[in-house]
């Protein structure tokens, strides 16, 4: 499935998750169903979710093309936030383990028409779900500069994050900023040579992918979730490419496996929480891997181990 998105330590990730004949695991983020397509191989059984219909379309068509696969799996458009109510309307009370692979897929980057590249030119658009009213085009020609600015500073980790507001709502008051390439443009001139660390629109087109997506909020909430639904030794296996989403899944794993989370300073602890899982490792790609495939640099596998 090579041709639609190449997942990230796929073997890595799938070895982690212990796959085993009729285990059930959840895959929150399916894309192109590489790490679905892999445990299934394996002789696993999945429950999937995207909100990427273009992707559920491809991953359906792919699947379907081998036989011993049919009647394993079940697709649902959805985000994988969602998954207490996912998995009640499919009548699944624990899982085997769950697999959450974050970012966006190489056909959302490299498909112009998506709206997610720097490098190309297509309509503002980075919407994952492509049924919903927020895209990049309204956040960038509705937001005030003090929005876009504490977006693409708090995002982006974007250290000309004014700068750059400033000009965006100077170039919109001329005529409306409607793709990527003039946006590109914009941001690029703000910058300054040498301070680029890349494309000097890399980080500003970050930070208005997760606006639109709010791919942050609730992401703890979602990792919470999935393991109180995996049975005993089922893992949980999260991906993350940047240092805002392995923030959060490392906070929230770490939280998970200890027995408080009390104020160091109270003599006594008065949270009466309790351990859950505990964590298996940290894994980042292998220069092998890394050679092929560029855009895994950023990428840090963790996982953890429901007790």
């Amino acid at each position: 499935m090579s041709d639609y998105h190449v997942p990230v330590m796929l073997c890595e990730t799938v070895d982690a998750l212990r796959v085993g004949t009729g285990k059930l695991f959840f895959d929150g983020t399916l894309g192109g169903g590489g790490h679905t397509g892999e445990i299934l191989r394996r002789g696993g059984r999945v429950i999937a979710t995207d909100r990427d219909m273009e992707a559920i379309d491809y991953s359906r068509m792919k699947l379907s093309q081998t036989a011993d696969y049919n009647g394993k799996y079940t697709i649902v458009k959805d985000n994988f936030k969602n998954v207490l109510e996912v998995l009640s309307a499919n009548e699944i009370e624990a899982l085997d383990g769950a697999v959450l692979d974050l970012g966006i897929s190489s056909h959302q980057v490299d498909e112009n028409l998506r709206g997610f590249s720097y490098s190309g030119n297509g309509l503002l658009d980075m919407r994952m779900d492509r049924d919903q009213y927020l895209s990049a085009m309204t956040v960038v020609n509705e937001y005030t500069e003090e929005e876009l600015s504490r977006i693409i500073y708090t995002y982006g980790e974007e250290r000309f994050a004014r700068k750059i507001a400033r000009s965006i709502v100077e170039a919109r008051s001329k005529s409306p900023i409607e793709t990527t390439k003039r946006l590109a443009e914009i941001v690029k001139s703000c910058v300054p040579e040498g301070k680029k660390g890349g494309h000097p629109a890399k980080k500003t087109f970050q930070a208005l992918r997760i606006e639109v997506n709010n791919e942050l909020s609730g992401l703890g909430e979602a990792i919470c979730d999935i393991v109180s639904k995996l049975k005993s030794g089922g893992r949980i296996a999260v991906i993350s490419f940047h240092s805002l989403e392995d923030r959060i899944v490392k906070q929230t794993l770490k939280t998970l496996s200890v027995d408080c989370v009390c104020d160091k300073s109270l003599p006594v602890c008065v949270c009466n929480h309790k351990a859950s899982v505990k964590l298996i490792g940290k894994y980042k790609p292998s220069a092998e891997e890394t050679a092929r495939n560029s855009r895994c640099k950023s990428a840090t596998l963790r996982v953890a181990e429901k007790l």
